[in-house]
């Protein structure tokens, strides 16, 4: 399809070519039969009509040579055709010529090429042409009233038809701008499924978007000291890196803030039409880095910005045919589709890595406060048995029997645990533990594991909580004991949980020697003084709860708030 786009001023000049041999052929043909008036200059006009035969069968011959042959040559083509037209007129009588409406011919080929800006220029070439002929032939004196009307009979409808041919023109400009704007707002949805797959669809739909046979992209990542180029042509795509000083400065540093155009950059001064805060403006020089542009054959460019938070870079429309300054509005709206897709791949990366590194974090903790804690406490307990091996063996033995129950305990604990990081299928139903039986199964582990006594008193709860809160609950209140038996030295602790409204109130108070600090602390005089627990306070603030301690020589009290809808979202991921 891009192929086909890059064809199309070929397909039309070929079509204009074909045409101006059959008028030339079929003028010649109508003089030879009919010698126009004035008759001593038909020999003139018949040698005219020849050399414009000659030239129109020359033409399709050049137009096969080399694409610089197709640029250059539809103005110098056009330019050939009004001298010639104008010359005919002035052979044959200006405003009573016969071929005075062969300026429609030259009126049309302006449409196809340069839309109503061709109309424009050519309209006043020929009125321009038409009048200076007739007061030429009125030998600088005023014209006849009957020359005067036939210039009027001639010249009107000549202008009407220009001015229609301008309105369908800009018509069809607007239908092609508002079909281009659809076709924006229709912009396909595109997976992320990697970084190639996703620059290849991007580049190839904003190839299509602006007609471009061949599009580059170079960028680099805020992270990453690499400059990215991906190349699309035609449906191949490749993309290598290479460092940031390869080809320093990309683009000029006049245009470095600016999207810009430029129809050839191979010329030894191309001109650039950028845009600025005055609107677009010209600048005459190389756009590009020479090396940058030599190993990617960079003609014609329409270079636009990719304004993305998580990377930098600019889009290269290449090989793009007749250029205007309505490219640089379509493609400022490309660029910034592309920008925002690319934006949202890297940003979505950034948070697959984040929520990656807070489970991370999650399963340290875990471990901290579950299996590790649980192993420290049957480490001090196998201390004991090595003393009562000496003093009582039967004790000694029922000790180890005990810790070897514990162990077991550790070992379902774990193998829950380890259940619980595997990803649940979409769709299964959530499994709401019992709270309260698996507190009280908590609270006869710590007294055996720690000594310490615990009473739980869960009050009863109008809502359902969900199953990842369940667990988190149950960890907050194993750390806080375990901290309470084991940094406290305390002998009795007391466990209360309930719900009041969104939020879930969980107590935990014991009779130990309390903090360093006393009195009454809040989260936020906690956070600041970088007092309390670590551990406790990062999982709580992960849960967006907020912790308070009550401390005294005599003991402390902790109160921990949650609210249900944060805490349990997990479940829904």
């Amino acid at each position: 399809m891009i192929g086909s786009l890059a064809s199309l001023q070929g397909r039309a000049e070929h079509l204009i070519a074909a045409g101006r041999v059959v008028l030339a052929a079929c003028s010649l043909l109508a003089v030879w039969l009919a010698p126009p008036e004035p008759s001593r200059h038909a020999h003139t006009v018949f040698l005219l009509l020849v050399g414009y035969l000659l030239f129109a069968i020359a033409v399709p011959l050049l137009m096969g040579r080399s694409h610089a042959v197709l640029t250059r040559l539809p103005a110098a083509t056009h330019g050939v055709d009004m001298l010639l037209f104008s010359s005919l007129l002035y052979f044959t009588g200006a405003s009573t010529s016969p071929f005075l409406v062969y300026y429609v011919f030259s009126l049309v080929c302006a449409t196809v090429r340069w839309q109503w800006r061709g109309i424009l220029w050519t309209a006043a070439a020929a009125l321009l042409a038409l009048v200076g002929l007739s007061v030429y032939g009125a030998h600088g004196g005023p014209l006849p009233a009957l020359k005067l009307g036939r210039l009027i009979l001639h010249g009107v409808p000549l202008m009407l038809v220009a001015a229609l041919l301008g309105y369908l023109a800009v018509y069809e400009h607007e239908r092609r701008l508002r079909s281009d704007v659809s076709r924006m707002a229709m912009w396909p949805h595109i997976a992320p499924r990697g970084t190639d797959p996703l620059v290849r669809d991007l580049l190839g739909h904003a190839g299509a978007l602006l007609g471009a046979p061949r599009v580059l992209a170079a960028w680099e990542e805020g992270e990453e000291p690499w400059l990215h180029l991906a190349s699309w042509s035609r449906g191949e795509f490749s993309r290598t890196r290479e460092s940031p000083a390869t080809f320093d400065p990309l683009v000029a540093k006049p245009l470095a803030d600016a999207d810009f155009l430029c129809r050839d950059a191979r010329v030894p001064v191309p001109v650039c039409l950028h845009t600025s805060t005055n609107g677009p403006q010209r600048w005459h020089g190389a756009p590009l880095h020479p090396d940058f542009q030599a190993r990617f054959a960079i003609g014609p460019v329409l270079s636009l910005r990719l304004p993305g938070e998580a990377f930098r870079g600019r889009l290269f429309c290449l090989d793009k045919p007749r250029m205007t300054p309505d490219d640089l509005l379509l493609g400022a709206m490309v660029a910034h589709q592309v920008a925002d897709r690319m934006d949202h791949f890297y940003l979505l990366q950034r948070t697959q890595h984040g929520a990656a590194m807070e489970e991370r974090i999650r399963l340290a903790r875990d471990l901290h406060d579950g299996v590790l804690q649980s192993l420290t406490g049957t480490a001090l307990q196998l201390q004991t048995v090595g003393r009562l091996f000496v003093e009582d063996p039967q004790a000694a033995q029922d000790r180890l029997q005990e810790i070897q129950y514990l162990l077991a305990e550790e070992q379902r604990d774990l193998r829950f645990f380890i259940q619980e990081l595997r990803p649940r299928p979409l769709g299964s139903p959530q499994v709401d533990s019992d709270l309260a039986t698996r507190l009280g199964e908590l609270s006869e582990r710590i007294e055996r594991h720690w000594g310490l006594q615990v009473e739980v008193k869960v009050h009863r709860m109008e809502v359902r909580l969900p199953a990842s809160l369940v667990r988190e609950i149950y960890r907050l209140v194993h750390e806080a004991l375990v901290n309470a038996a084991r940094h406290a030295r305390a002998s009795v602790a007391r466990v209360e949980l309930s719900v009041q409204g969104d939020r879930v109130r969980i107590i935990v108070a014991d009779d130990g020697r309390g903090f360093r600090f006393h009195g009454h602390y809040d989260h936020a005089t906690l956070t600041e003084g970088k007092l309390g627990p670590v551990t406790l306070k990062e999982r709580i603030v992960a849960l967006g709860g907020s912790l308070a301690i009550d401390s005294s020589e005599s003991g402390a009290r902790l109160e921990i708030q949650l609210p249900v809808a944060r805490a349990g979202a997990r479940d829904g991921d």
